[in-house]
């Protein structure tokens, strides 16, 4: 193993290489500086949604989720007693999924989706996660589409008005939120009864990003804002750009679609992860870790999914079963895996930390902070929840102790676009 552990230290792909404090420092910096309007690869991206405010009870609500290529919609009531009754949810195509329709047409798709609940409630949260600039009326204008939806005439409009208007009812109250708010909202519903001193939402899946309270004072940028409020920023944490890149990051960026952008991400957020391995993978080829017969079989291979990675680290078929046939090669290769999954756990526990810090909260036992978080690579990945977990309480000591608890809520998107609409 000589060789490979070499291999790792000389590229500096290991958790090890990574300065924790120093990148929770410049982390932190860039959320300042995006507060203040400077400079920053970090947008922090104000919500307009006060999350320690209270939500309404026994008062039905519209949850819609759409995001990726799927679109869901239930009415939603959070009873007095703390329990959550949620109607039948109904599930669609997002529209221009299977070709592309025009701005009308795609209002008018959405609106059949949900005409039949509009008129049980006369509130709509609506997790629309395609990137979006909010507004203080918490509506929302489209800033591109992802995920395969084409739809070119929606680039520009009002997503909240200009559905209601589409369904007859200008009238009723809509606010838009992403999937990483939702998240953090979702965490705040399942903790009825409970005590806390702040919320923070976090999503490791095909992406990654963050979301925390601030207080309005120190988002600079927005002057006219109530300066005793406090409001859910958007972090938009896997733009960040000042993390240290290796060689073979910067490598793997280059075969992207966009080179350059979201380079945090492209450090382990589960849509890049598996592309990443390969790169690593074949630059320990090029340097005579394997034999030429397997790199040779490595040279066929044109892509690599996050979960094929994983899937061959934790000894289960995977496409890598084909390549890596001589046992001591197999085991370099779960070796490099395995420690790519630990530095992507030692990467976001600094994201979080430097949240967990900036929010200023979670001093007393009695009142930790609660992190919710979603996504597939964050409890998938090998071991990845349980090491994330072991650097950020390991930072997280001395002169920097904070309480924290973590949570995961089913359905997050539809109970977190539930609570929003119920937040005035």
């Amino acid at each position: 193993m000589k060789n490979t552990e070499d291999f790792l230290k000389n590229h500096k792909l290991r958790a090890a290489d990574i300065d924790f404090g120093y990148l929770v420092g410049i982390f932190t910096d860039e959320m300042i500086s995006g507060l203040e309007g400077k400079n920053s690869s970090l947008r922090m991206i104000p919500t307009y949604i006060e999350a320690e405010n209270e939500f309404l009870k026994d008062t039905p609500v519209l949850a819609i989720d759409a995001g990726g290529t799927n679109f869901r919609a239930a009415l939603i009531t959070f009873g007095s007693n703390g329990k959550i009754q949620t109607g039948e949810i109904e599930r669609f195509k997002m529209p221009g999924i299977d070709g592309e329709i025009s701005c009308k047409g795609f209002f008018e798709t959405i609106a059949s989706y949900i005409r039949s609940m509009i008129g049980k409630t006369n509130r709509i949260g609506f997790c629309f996660s395609y990137p979006t600039e909010i507004f203080p009326d918490k509506d929302g204008r489209l800033l591109q589409f992802c995920k395969e939806v084409q739809a070119p005439e929606v680039v520009g409009q009002l997503i909240g008005r200009t559905l209601l208007k589409t369904l007859g009812a200008p009238e009723k109250k809509i606010v838009l939120l992403n999937d990483t708010v939702a998240t953090l909202l979702a965490g705040k519903s399942a903790s009825f009864g409970k005590s806390y001193d702040s919320y923070i939402g976090y999503i490791l899946g095909t992406g990654t990003n963050t979301c925390y309270i601030e207080q309005n004072k120190n988002i600079l940028k927005n002057p006219e804002l109530d300066q005793s409020g406090s409001q859910i920023i958007n972090i938009e944490s896997g733009a960040f750009g000042k993390a240290t890149r290796t060689d073979i990051d910067i490598l793997f960026d280059s075969t992207t679609m966009d080179p350059g952008k979201y380079a945090f991400e492209k450090m382990f957020a589960g849509g890049y992860f598996g592309g990443l391995c390969l790169s690593v993978l074949n630059a320990a080829a090029s340097e005579g870790l394997f034999s030429p017969a397997t790199m040779q079989k490595l040279s066929t291979v044109s892509d690599l999914s996050s979960g094929m990675a994983n899937d061959f680290t934790e000894g289960s078929e995977s496409l890598l079963n084909q390549v890596f046939t001589e046992p001591e090669e197999a085991v370099k290769t779960r070796f490099i895996i395995d420690i790519l999954i630990d530095r992507a756990a030692c990467l976001s526990a600094a994201n979080m930390a430097a949240v967990v810090l900036k929010c200023g909260k979670g001093r007393n036992s009695n009142k930790p902070i609660l992190i919710t978080i979603e996504g597939t690579a964050f409890y998938k990945l090998h071991n990845l929840k349980n090491r994330f977990e072991g650097y950020l309480n390991g930072f997280l000591s001395g002169d920097r102790k904070r309480f924290l608890e973590f949570a995961e809520v089913p359905d997050s998107s539809l109970i977190g676009a539930a609570l929003a609409g119920l937040t005035d």
